[in-house]
Parts: C-alpha cells; sequence; structure tokens
C-alpha cells in the first residue's frame, strides 16, 4: 500500500459520488417532465369543467380573451410548478429512504 493506493480510492470516491449526482439528476428530471404532464393533463380537464370549453391553445394571440389568457397562465404556472416540486421532493425522499442520506448536493434545512 502506498500513495498510488490513497489516489485511487479518492478517484473511486469521486466517481461514485459523481455517478450518484447523476442518477439523482436523471430521477429528478424524469420525475418532474412526467409530474408536469400528467397535471396538464388534469388542470386541462378541470378547465373544462369549470369554463365549459377548451382551455385557450394560444393565449399570446390577441384574439384570446385576457382574463381568460392570464388565468390559464397563472393556473399553469401554479399546478405544474406545485406538481414539479412535489415529485423532486418524492424522488428526494425515495433517495434518503433508500441511501440513508440526502441526494447529492441537497443540504439539511432547519426545521
Amino acid at each position: 500500500m502506498g500513495a498510488d493506493d490513497d489516489t485511487s480510492d479518492h478517484k473511486n470516491s469521486a466517481d461514485h459520488k459523481n455517478s450518484g449526482k447523476l442518477g439523482y439528476k436523471v430521477m429528478t428530471t424524469i420525475a418532474a417532465a412526467t409530474s408536469a404532464i400528467i397535471a396538464r393533463k388534469a388542470l386541462t380537464a378541470g378547465w373544462r369543467r369549470l369554463v365549459g370549453k377548451e382551455p385557450p391553445t394560444e393565449p399570446a394571440n390577441p384574439d384570446t380573451r385576457a382574463a381568460e389568457a392570464a388565468g390559464w397562465a397563472a393556473a399553469s404556472a401554479g399546478v405544474i410548478a406545485a406538481a414539479q416540486v412535489l415529485a423532486r421532493r418524492r424522488v428526494a425522499a425515495t433517495w434518503r429512504r433508500a441511501s440513508g442520506e440526502l441526494p447529492p448536493g441537497m443540504d439539511d434545512v432547519e426545521t
């Protein structure tokens, strides 16, 4: 055992951390994208029920009523952002259960 062994161990540890970080990023990206798709479908169905018609397909079009465009934009942004945060939280909780640690790059917060 010499200095080369220590360097090799450090490199393997760094590679393991980087692969874990990449894996976590891939999982959160997939979860966020999936949750956005599901949230959008649910939001569209809810819009149809509440408003009685399809949501605006082109909210920026001047022929779309301003209130309808703003309502759809606000609802979309809020619902999709919340769904993505909840999906990322679920992935982080699963990561912690599986590894015993918070995901790479995530710090403890004071409660």
